[in-house]
């Protein structure tokens, strides 16, 4: 997967507080490793679950990945997160996943 330009999808369940505050914390971790995204989207989980496939990554809560199966079959990487708005875990999961 291309480092740079990755697109990026954040899902809450009514997406709007959290989501945006998860996009928030990712972008930090995106500023301090240097990776220019191509786009960060947050959106509500019902939408999330159908424009996931048109994304590189997805992040989530862990409880939620389930509803990214069809997604992830086609080739989008799903992250689950204990802690949406931790800058160090949404690193750790990056470095996890080979993204940074």
């Amino acid at each position: 997967m291309a480092k740079e330009n990755m697109s990026f999808l954040v899902c809450c369940a009514n997406g709007a507080g959290s989501s945006l505050m998860m996009k928030m914390a990712m972008q930090k971790v995106l500023d301090k490793v240097g990776l220019v995204p191509g786009k960060i989207h947050h959106c509500a989980l019902s939408e999330g679950k159908s424009a996931a496939f048109q994304y590189d990554v997805v992040f989530c809560a862990q409880n939620f990945m389930s509803m990214f199966k069809d997604a992830e079959k086609k080739g989008t990487k799903i992250i689950g997160l204990r802690n949406i708005m931790s800058t160090q875990e949404i690193e750790e999961k990056m470095k996890e996943n080979g993204l940074i």
